[in-house]
C-alpha cells in the first residue's frame, strides 16, 4: 500500500468549522477519499475488489473518519508548540489509517445489514445495495474482506507506528465492532422486532449498535495523539453522548424524511415493527432528547481541557442538526 500525505494539525492553523463547505472538512475528506480509493480492493480477485469499492467509495458522510482525525488533532492541540509544529510523524499515518479502518468496518456492516437475512434493503447511499448490484454471495464476501482489511490497515509492514499503538487501535476497533459493540447491538435489534422495550433497553441497544463505533472512532484518534487520561476519559464521554445522539436522530429521520433525502429506504423501522426512540417517546420527546445529548457532548469537550475541540463540537452539532 502506498503512502498517503499526512494531515496538518488544526492547532497550527485554526480555521472555521463549517462542515458543509468548510476548509477543515474539505481537506480531511479529500485525504480520506484519496486513501480509500488507493487502498480498497487493490489486487482482490474475481470481481471482489469491484464489490468492495462499490460498498466504500462515492458515498457516505465519512463521519467516523472525521471523528478520528478531529480527536487526534484536538489532542495534538494540547501538546507543546514545538511538538505541534513538528514535521508529520508516524502518529499522523496512524490517524489516517485509523480513519480509513473505521470507515471500512462501517461499510462492511452496512453491506451485511442490507442483506435479505438481516434488513433486506435495496437502497443505500442513493444507489442499489451491494447484494442487489453484485449478488448475495459476493456481497457477503465483500463485507468479510472489508472487515479483515480494516485490521490490515492498522498493522502495516515496516511501519514506524509503535507496535503498542497498533495493538491498542486493533483492540478498540475489534471491541467497537464485535459482540460488545456493533454486532451485539444488531443482535439485540433483530431479537427486539415486535417487542416493547424500555427506554433503558433501547438505549443499550443503540449504544452498542451505533454508538460503540462512533465512540471508538473518537478513542482511536485520542490514542493516535497519545492523549493523557483525563482528556481520554472526557473524549470517551463525548463519544458516548454523540454516538447515542446519532441514533436518536436516525430514528427521527426515519419518520420525518423521505427516501430521496435519506439515500436509503425511509419508514423501514416502523414497517418492520422495530422499537425506536420515536415509537417509545414520541417525536417531540425524541427531538428534545437529541438536544440533551448534544449538550452532554459539548460539556464533555469542555471537561477535556484541550485548547481546540472546535472540530469535535461542530461534528456533534452536525450529527444532531442533519437532515439525512
Amino acid at each position: 500500500m502506498s503512502a498517503v500525505p499526512a494531515p496538518t494539525s488544526a492547532a497550527t492553523n485554526p480555521v472555521p468549522f463549517e462542515f458543509e463547505a468548510g476548509p477543515w472538512s474539505h481537506h480531511h475528506l479529500a485525504r480520506v477519499e484519496q486513501a480509500l480509493s488507493l487502498w480498497v480492493g487493490d489486487g482482490a480477485p474475481a470481481g471482489l475488489g469491484d464489490a468492495m469499492r462499490y460498498a466504500v467509495l462515492d458515498g457516505g458522510k465519512r463521519l467516523r473518519p472525521l471523528l478520528v482525525l478531529a480527536a487526534y488533532e484536538a489532542v495534538c492541540s494540547g501538546q507543546p508548540a514545538a511538538a505541534a509544529a513538528a514535521p508529520a510523524t508516524a502518529a499522523d499515518d496512524a490517524a489516517l489509517r485509523a480513519a480509513c479502518a473505521v470507515e471500512l468496518i462501517h461499510a462492511y456492516s452496512l453491506v451485511h445489514d442490507d442483506m435479505p437475512c438481516m434488513d433486506n434493503d435495496v437502497l443505500r447511499r442513493g444507489k442499489p445495495t451491494v447484494h442487489v448490484q453484485f449478488g448475495e454471495a459476493q456481497a457477503l464476501l465483500a463485507g468479510d474482506a472489508l472487515q479483515a482489511f480494516a485490521f490490515e490497515l492498522l498493522t502495516p509492514d515496516g511501519s514506524a507506528i509503535p507496535p503498542a499503538t497498533q495493538a491498542t487501535l486493533c483492540r478498540l476497533l475489534a471491541r467497537a465492532a464485535g459482540s460488545a459493540g456493533m454486532a451485539g447491538g444488531q443482535a439485540i435489534d433483530l431479537a427486539s422486532v415486535g417487542l416493547a422495550l424500555t427506554e433503558d433497553q433501547l438505549r443499550q441497544m443503540h449504544r452498542l449498535k451505533t454508538g460503540a463505533l462512533l465512540q471508538g472512532s473518537v478513542l482511536m484518534g485520542a490514542v493516535c495523539g497519545h492523549a493523557a487520561q483525563p482528556a481520554y476519559q472526557a473524549l470517551s464521554d463525548y463519544g458516548a453522548a454523540m454516538g447515542l445522539a446519532f441514533q436518536v436522530v436516525d430514528d427521527i429521520l426515519d419518520v420525518v424524511a423521505d427516501s430521496a433525502t435519506l439515500g436509503k429506504t425511509a419508514g423501514k423501522d416502523a414497517a418492520a415493527d422495530k422499537p425506536t426512540y420515536v415509537s417509545l417517546l414520541g417525536l417531540a420527546r425524541a427531538q428534545a432528547y437529541a438536544q440533551e445529548l448534544l449538550r452532554e457532548s459539548q460539556a464533555a469537550l469542555e471537561r477535556s481541557g484541550l485548547p481546540d475541540t472546535r472540530a469535535l463540537g461542530a461534528l456533534a452539532d452536525m450529527v444532531v442538526r442533519r437532515s439525512h
